[in-house]
């Protein structure tokens, strides 16, 4: 278990905590490793979810890949559309779970990639589908479902786990490690 220090944050009108990790690892040969994470929790009503959607993109605007975990219906299309709406796309934004990577153009970042790995078999089925030239094109990479093809994701990824709170509260978990 790493050893777990909570950061205080301010207060806004859902909450916020991030935990700074560390873990240590030592090799056969006298080495010692330390990986450091951050990990960010925000649990928040569905009526905040647009401000949330800002106030991740602010933290986390410098990954390009972001990869959303959570179970059927916890609301990782509805984020999307939320980040979507606070970067200003105008067109029409949905899940392109048939499509697997729908295009969307932003005045505010340029272009966003959204897809949805739900339906594809494996990883060669991805790379198929295109997903690898999305993931490397230094756009906006919003995956839903990357368990189905996680040896894909670049180094530097932002994990983010959606979860069910109750029907109108949800919480989010950034993992910058």
């Amino acid at each position: 278990m790493p050893n777990v220090k909570v950061v205080s944050c301010r207060r806004l009108a859902y909450s916020v905590v991030a935990y700074l990790y560390y873990i240590v690892s030592f090799s056969g040969k006298n080495e010692t490793n330390i990986t450091i994470g951050l990990l960010m929790e925000f649990t928040f009503s569905l009526l905040d979810i647009k401000k949330v959607a800002a106030d991740i993109f602010a933290v986390a605007k410098g990954r390009r890949v972001w990869a959303f975990y959570g179970e059927m219906g916890a609301g990782k299309t509805t984020f999307i559309h939320a980040l979507c709406d606070f970067l200003e796309v105008r067109s029409a934004i949905g899940s392109p779970t048939y499509s697997i990577i729908n295009e969307y153009e932003s005045p505010v970042i340029g272009v966003i990639y959204h897809m949805d790995w739900y339906r594809l078999k494996d990883e060669e089925e991805a790379l198929q589908a295109g997903v690898e030239d999305a993931l490397l094109s230094g756009n906006l990479c919003l995956v839903e479902w990357p368990e189905r093809a996680d040896g894909l994701l670049p180094d530097g990824v932002l994990h983010l786990n959606i979860k069910l709170v109750n029907e109108t509260r949800r919480k989010i978990v950034l993992d910058y490690n």
